[in-house]
Formats: C-alpha cells, structure tokens, sequence
C-alpha cells in the first residue's frame, strides 16, 4: 500500500496503515514525517530542500531537478519498501513505512524549475529568501489572500508568468523573513525558508550523544543476521 497523504488523512478514508492486514507493507510518503512541528506542514520539494538548508548557496536560485522528490520521495521510497519486503519473507509480517517526499509531465514548460511564478525563490525584505510552491490552486489563493494580493488568484497559471514574478516579488519584498514565516505558520499555502545550514540542524537534527558508537560496532551483529562468518 502507497499513499502520500498528509498524516491522518488515509485514516479517513479508511485505508490507513491500522485498516489493512498485518502482512501489508504500507508505505506513506510525507513531506516532513508523519510526527513533529511541521508533520501537517502543506509543502512540494522546493519548500523540503529550504527548510533542509540545501538552498543556502544557491538562492533565489534553485536546483535544475527535484532533489526531495527523486532522492527521498521516489529512490527512498524504493530502498524502504524492498527492505520490507525481505523482513515480510522472514518474519511473516509486514511493515510501517514513512518517507518524506513528480509523476507525469509537465503541463506548463519547465514547470518546476522557473516556469510558473508559484514555485520559485523570493527575497525577502532582510535579503533572506523564501521557497514558494503553491502548486495547487487552493494553495495559491490562500497565499495571495495573505499577501493582500487576491486579485492574483486567476493569474496563476497566465501566460505571462513573469508580470505575475514581480507582482510576488514585489509583495514578498515587503517584509523580513521571520514575519513572513510567522504570517504563514499554520497556513495552507506550501511555504517556507531558505534556511542556512545551522538552522536547519537547528530545527530538524540532533545532537551528537556524549558516546558515540566506534566504527564497525555493528558488523558482527549484521554479518551473523545474514549468516556470514
């Protein structure tokens, strides 16, 4: 089983991960987990690599492919669900998976890489940067609602897509970067920071524990799982 709902939401529709036989292997893939702060957080793959840091040196530019998506949405997706997979073989049962997150072409020309003004980069007052990625139309006009811009909301998929880049620009201009992301906070509109890397180890990592484990502690142990000697 493979959804990519935000956390809860297959529950309600009653295929969640507790509806389905023990033996299944139920994968979600998620854009920020299935637990934390930002679990619930609406985001598309621009949005994932700013609040990871992976934008620090490149903004208000942004990579020439979908990191997040390809690496962790679609090769993680793999990895997970074919180790699943083995276990189910030798266990009998099946497993539980969350990863954290482009299928079919794409309708407007370089789409996800500066083709629609609603995802791109945007500076913001204090020279920091936003990630936007209000995709969806629902997205959009929340977000242009806030901006105090709804005359935006039919123009997101215009032809003209750069006039609608100023008018965003101009907007996101306005403010620092801090209140933009507390005007946000809570909202459905897919954005967020391009953090530095300090934040983002900040906001998601941990710290290292006090001891740590030595190189190869753990090779004996999978060599006699896998039956080696």
């Amino acid at each position: 089983m493979l959804e990519g709902f935000r956390p809860g939401v297959a529950a309600t529709f009653g295929v969640g991960p507790d509806d389905v036989p023990e033996r299944t292997v139920y994968c979600s893939i998620t854009g920020f987990g299935s637990t934390g702060l930002h679990a619930g957080r609406a985001g598309h793959d621009l949005n994932y690599l700013g609040w990871a840091g992976v934008l620090e040196d490149t903004a208000p530019g942004w990579p020439p492919v979908q990191i997040a998506d390809l690496a962790a949405g679609a090769l993680g997706t793999v990895s997970e669900v074919l180790a699943a997979l083995l276990v189910r073989e030798r266990t009998a049962t099946g497993q539980r998976l969350t990863v954290s997150n482009r299928v079919a072409g794409d309708p407007v020309p370089r789409l996800l890489t500066g083709g629609l003004a609603c995802y791109r980069t945007y500076a913001t007052a204090d020279d920091r940067h936003l990630t936007v990625a209000a995709l969806e139309p629902k997205f959009f006009a929340r977000l242009v609602s806030l901006l105090g811009r709804p005359d935006l909301t039919d123009r997101q998929f215009d032809d003209d897509q750069s006039e609608l880049a100023e008018d965003l620009a101009s907007a996101f201009a306005a403010r620092p970067l801090a209140e933009w992301l507390t005007l946000f906070d809570g909202e459905d509109v897919c954005v967020g920071p391009v953090s530095t890397r300090a934040e983002a180890a900040a906001e998601f990592g941990t710290m290292p524990t006090d001891d740590p484990v030595p190189l190869g502690a753990h090779t004996k142990r999978w060599r006699d799982e896998l039956g080696l000697e």
